[in-house]
């Protein structure tokens, strides 16, 4: 493949040597020069006070993965797995229905494997193995699995169980909910960095209403549910400022509490609320009646709405659903989102649960026609969903990309010159690291912000991103609430570390379109999300002209 260089746009340009690093003290025209900060702000790569930074040393994970680059504008239609969120969400919904249900086409991976795992433990039957889509694309953009089928049958274990939530967060908040209504005690452990991630709030929120936790006195991983055969349910307030998942974990179990559940999430913003409202959808569609509220703190009044249970057709939205390419006032920032959720008692059916294609997922491919000025068409994009697919089309539209949804998928075609955006993302911030990343490839700054919480997720994202951008010669500037990024050349002088963190191995990608010969550290990382993606990523470019 050929050298590339980068140009103002971020381009991956043929035949250029590489550009070498910003000098030190070098900064663009009215902009501090690199080691300089403002008074009173970090400077790139700092961590706010109070903060630590994340360790990069990770163990040894074999060789490192070349990162490959682009020769030049990519053509590609592809699929991607199905939704690791959907998929965990009808895992749990599955084992406390009413008899055997099948999930059709789920994720496969670290993440469902680790929630099907847990079901297990609890006394579930699930049966996951039906052909395995791995997601890998061919020339005509299907994948190298049929329409796979997992069957999930209810059941109760008579014994005590233990459960390994690994590093997953809808794991480790999904199922304590669930453990309350077994008859044992199930012991929750994972890897080392479970026990720094946030359940305070689901475990404070399981005694309140009347479940015994043994946590000895640390609010986090391990801990110890003893179940009781049932839980009465009632009205419990939690703080879900630091994950939307610790509302969705109580919702889903709520159906099978004696007197359902009203939840009241009194706190800061929820981060990806677009994830409480799949949550809310697919309880609705699995039968369950479950209302919203809002609080209008201005007025002191409460409105409430409630969405009928059933699919919605293409094309039309509901409440909960947005269509693909549609601008919504929670894009905008001028909506008030539901602060209350109450699920009545009641039956969860048995019928078959469709898993989306994984949005976020898509979001490196979309991001790859960007850098190159490509076109890459992701088949089989849901027209609605509540997945946060109009968040990702804004964004992407902002910094340029001319992105159309058709009947085969979406089309996202990059732009002449990649521009630097403004952009909240506490409605989608899984992208952020991807979105961080396609950034630094741009003509002018980006500022992030509504991400601060991703400094809990598998590891201090904000963090390490900085630190792994900043030794390429970047300039990414911490701050409590996300990052700003000032496009600078870029050249590897080590491997790019992934903190055992599979959006990092996404982000590394994005940028080795780009910066000659970067290697990436431990990229089988990925696999808790998308075990095939560095497969899929070669055979993209691959086949690109």
């Amino acid at each position: 493949m050929d050298t590339a260089r980068q140009d103002p746009g971020g381009r991956a340009t043929p035949g250029q040597a590489p550009a070498g690093p910003v000098s030190a003290g070098q900064a663009p025209a009215g902009q501090p020069a690199a080691g300089e900060t403002p008074a009173g702000q970090a400077g790139p790569g700092e961590v706010p006070a109070g903060q630590a930074r994340p360790v990069r040393e990770q163990p040894d994970q074999g060789p490192t993965w070349a990162a490959p680059q682009a020769d030049g504008p990519l053509r590609a239609r592809l699929r991607v797995p199905g939704s690791k969120s959907m998929t965990n969400r009808a895992l749990v919904l599955a084992a406390l229905a009413a008899g055997p249900t099948d999930i059709l086409n789920p994720l496969r991976a670290r993440d469902t494997l680790l929630m099907a795992g847990a079901l297990r433990a609890l006394g579930a039957t699930v049966d996951t193995q039906a052909p395995e889509d791995t997601g890998t694309m061919w020339p005509n953009g299907t994948t190298d699995g049929e329409t796979t089928a997992w069957r999930v049958s209810p059941g109760w274990t008579a014994g005590d169980a233990r459960v390994d939530v690994g590093n997953a967060g809808t794991v480790m908040r999904f199922v304590p909910p669930v453990a309350a209504l077994a008859s044992v005690a199930t012991e929750f452990h994972g890897d080392a960095r479970a026990s720094q991630r946030p359940v305070g709030a689901i475990i404070s929120a399981l005694r309140e209403l009347g479940a015994v936790i043994d946590d000895g006195g640390r609010g986090a991983i391990p801990f110890t549910v003893h179940g009781k055969g049932s839980l009465a349910g009632g009205a419990v307030t939690v703080d879900a400022s630091a994950s939307s998942q610790l509302v969705s974990g109580l919702l889903l179990a709520a159906p099978r509490y004696d007197k359902g559940l009203e939840v009241r999430h009194r706190g800061g913003r929820a981060p990806s609320a677009p994830h409480i409202e799949m949550t809310v959808q697919m309880l609705r569609d699995a039968g369950a009646t479950v209302e919203t509220a809002t609080l209008l703190t201005a007025t002191g009044q409460t409105a409430t709405g409630q969405t009928a249970t059933g699919q919605t057709a293409a094309g039309q939205t509901a409440t909960g659903q947005t269509a693909a390419g549609q601008t919504t006032a929670s894009q905008s920032g001028r909506d008030v989102l539901p602060d209350t959720w109450y699920v009545h008692p009641g039956v969860l059916g048995t019928h078959p649960i469709t898993v989306q294609p994984d949005v976020v997922n898509s979001m490196p491919f979309l991001a790859a026609a960007m850098v190159t000025g490509g076109t890459v068409t992701i088949l089989g994009w849901p027209a609605v969903t509540t997945q946060p697919a109009a968040h990702i089309l804004r964004v992407l539209r902002e910094m340029g990309a001319d992105a159309a949804l058709g009947p085969d998928g979406l089309t996202v075609t990059g732009p002449p010159t990649l521009r630097g955006v403004t952009a909240d993302l506490a409605d989608c911030s899984e992208i952020s690291m991807v979105l961080g990343a396609l950034a630094a490839l741009a003509s002018s700054p980006s500022v992030l912000t509504g991400i601060g919480h991703q400094r809990h997720q598998e590891t201090d994202r904000l963090a390490a991103l900085a630190t792994e951008i900043n030794a390429l010669g970047g300039d990414v500037i911490e701050r409590a609430d996300g990052l700003e990024i000032r496009p600078r050349p870029l050249r590897a002088s080590r491997p790019f570390a992934t903190y055992d963190d599979h959006r990092l191995v996404m982000a590394a990608a994005i940028l080795g379109l780009v910066v000659p010969r970067l290697e990436v550290e431990n990229v089988a990382t990925v696999g808790k999300t998308f075990p095939a993606f560095t497969s899929a990523w070669a055979a993209m470019l691959e086949r690109a002209p």
